[in-house]
């Protein structure tokens, strides 16, 4: 006895390509989607595995000839805000405690009146830094460029860099991407301001993926001649034998 393979009467056989046109489209569908969140996850998941191992507290920190210390924004009167003195706090220990010789504070200084540079070496060397220990880069516009500027302008090969503790682990690894031996040492007063730490650790997730596009194009920063000044710093700085 046969079975018969043909549609009962009325009803229609459906096609084979409907099913087939499906399957691609739930295909693509799922590539594309495993796509975005590679795009959006990925980033992030880069920077947080290059920099694990290299984020420190004051405490812990390693020795370095220089700090790194990157801008954050000024109060309206000029002088470092609440979140810029936190990182200049932990410049000052770290320079105090001996594990770094030269500060090398780099920021923005694109808007008159706005000098983060020289409001960061006027705050250390108030609060007692030496001024022939303060380096001051005027071109540091945002990560990327503190760090491409510190190895190529002024001759880093190895540093501390300060920051926000959610800051660092992308700041630690552009600058380590871009040939610079780096070790981060974070900030975590600020977390005093709640509504602002929190915004900044969200702003990161974003802020990875820039950091991928930055080290992948090798763009150039403002660069300009090479200066021997944290050299100069570390020579007059140096132990007396």
């Amino acid at each position: 006895m046969t079975t018969s393979t043909e549609p009962a009467a009325g009803q229609a056989s459906e096609p084979h390509w409907p099913r087939r046109r499906r399957r691609r489209l739930l295909l693509v569908g799922i590539t594309t989607l495993a796509l975005l969140v590679a795009l959006a996850v990925g980033p992030w998941a880069w920077v947080t595995l290059a920099s694990r191992g290299h984020l420190h507290h004051v405490a812990d920190a390693p020795s370095a000839p220089v700090a790194l210390v990157l801008g954050a924004g000024l109060n309206p009167d000029g002088s470092p805000s609440a979140f810029l003195v936190g990182r200049l706090e932990v410049a000052k220990a770290l320079h105090d405690s001996g594990r770094a010789r030269v500060l090398l504070v780099s920021g923005d200084n694109r808007v008159a009146n706005h000098d983060e540079p020289t409001a960061m070496r006027d705050w250390l060397v108030a609060n007692g830094i030496p001024a022939n220990a303060v380096v001051r880069d005027f071109a540091g516009r945002d990560t990327y460029d503190s760090c491409v500027r510190a190895k190529r302008i002024f001759g880093v090969g190895r540093a501390l860099v300060v920051s926000q503790a959610y800051h660092l682990p992308r700041a630690v690894t552009t600058c380590r991407a871009v040939g610079l031996d780096a070790e981060g040492v974070g900030d975590w007063t600020a977390q005093q301001y709640p509504v602002q730490w929190g915004a900044g650790s969200r702003r990161e997730k974003l802020a990875a993926g820039k950091a991928v596009i930055d080290v992948l194009s090798g763009r150039d920063p403002v660069l300009g001649p090479v200066e021997t000044s944290v050299q100069d710093a570390l020579a007059a700085t140096a132990p007396s034998s």
